[in-house]
């Protein structure tokens, strides 16, 4: 993917300015931003064209989890996962600026700051500004590695910050919705709405959506190096294997634009309602994000993965509670399927803007060769 198509030099500086990325990738990548808005199409043109689509969706499940969604996000989560240096995790969680920033950003700004900007756009939509506070609690766990991937951040770190998300999506979603859905409002005097639902759920979902790939992407890049080399696995391998992350975000795309597909195209006002604080909210995290990432010293990459780590959300996750909790056809639901309506091309759009922003960061030195 994108990360490969750009070489570096020995001092770790790009060979060639963000204007040559496009002219290296391959032919999917290149028009990455136009596949998407096609499974985009293709999800709402279902949902509206076929009757009880939404419904059979929803009904194919294994516990509470939407089989469909859940075999997406495997396919689109494995590949990028069995990329992982796993060997070299140590460097990541000695970066104390790295980690400290991103749990700041992700646990205590991120949420904030959504719940801010739910209660300011959207305060006579009590249904919407739950969805989005739901959003702005699910940190992100799945498609941000893609995005960190395409621009070049640092997978290990990516990988760490992920892990890092899902134990506390695990431990503090609930009390987290409690907080910001009742006692806030009501200590600001404002209307509450009250989330009942217990962590076995959310953990439930981690495990399947995260736990899943994670192991398998391990045992995958273990065993191989073992028997075939590290040569052969990432040049040879990992080739083969790295287009099917695509195939899967564009069918996770694809399954749960279907599921609102007829409330998205008969409702637009409300989706522009519930899309401009989304878009302010990605411009403040992402932007404040990757300033703070240079501001604090550290490199291109992990200032990169700081950004998108802190930007992207779970709406997987934050869709599967307001689905469980309020219904599949519920404002919260539609709140959470807007999410990545959004997200999506603003995230891929910021790749190309953190590409560009690599020339106002110091090149690292240069990688001894035995460490490679």
């Amino acid at each position: 993917m994108l990360p490969n198509a750009v070489e570096e030099d020995a001092a770790g500086s790009p060979s060639a300015p963000p204007s040559g990325v496009v002219g290296g990738m391959s032919f999917l990548d290149r028009f990455l931003p136009l596949w998407i808005g096609a499974a985009m199409a293709a999800g709402l043109l279902l949902g509206r064209s076929v009757s009880g689509l939404d419904d059979a969706l929803d009904a194919i499940k294994v516990g509470e989890v939407s089989l469909p969604i859940a075999l997406g996000l495997l396919f689109m989560m494995y590949p990028v996962l069995a990329k992982v240096r796993y060997d070299k995790l140590g460097s990541v969680t000695g970066d104390k600026r790295l980690l400290v920033s991103s749990i700041v950003l992700n646990w205590v700004l991120g949420p904030a700051l959504m719940f801010a900007l739910a209660w300011i756009f959207l305060p006579d939509h009590p249904e919407y500004r739950t969805g989005l506070i739901i959003v702005g609690l699910a940190r992100c766990i799945a498609m941000v590695i893609i995005w960190n991937d395409l621009a070049c951040g640092d997978r290990e770190a990516a990988a760490v910050l992920v892990a890092i998300n899902s134990v506390f999506q695990v431990i503090a979603f609930a009390a987290l919705g409690w907080f910001y859905l009742e006692v806030l409002p009501s200590w600001l005097g404002l209307d509450t709405s009250a989330l009942d639902v217990s962590a076995w759920d959310i953990g439930k979902s981690v495990l399947i959506f995260l736990g899943v790939p994670l192991l398998a992407g391990y045992l995958t890049r273990r065993f191989g190096e073992r028997a075939k080399g590290r040569t052969w696995y990432e040049e040879r391998f990992l080739p083969r294997i790295g287009p099917v992350a695509l195939y899967g975000l564009l069918f996770t795309i694809v399954i749960l634009f279907a599921l609102q597909g007829d409330t998205i195209t008969s409702q637009p006002g409300d989706v522009a309602r519930i899309a401009l604080p989304l878009l302010v909210y990605f411009a403040l995290m992402w932007g404040g994000s990757f300033a703070l990432g240079r501001g604090i010293g550290l490199p291109y990459d992990r200032s990169a993965t700081l950004a998108f780590t802190a930007a992207g959300n779970n709406f997987e996750l934050a869709i599967a509670v307001a689905i469980g909790v309020f219904g599949v056809t519920s404002g919260q639901a539609l709140a959470g399927v807007v999410g990545p309506l959004i997200e999506v091309p603003v995230l891929v759009a910021l790749v190309y803007v953190s590409l560009w922003g690599r020339k106002f960061f110091r090149p690292r030195t240069a990688t001894p060769a035995s460490e490679r």
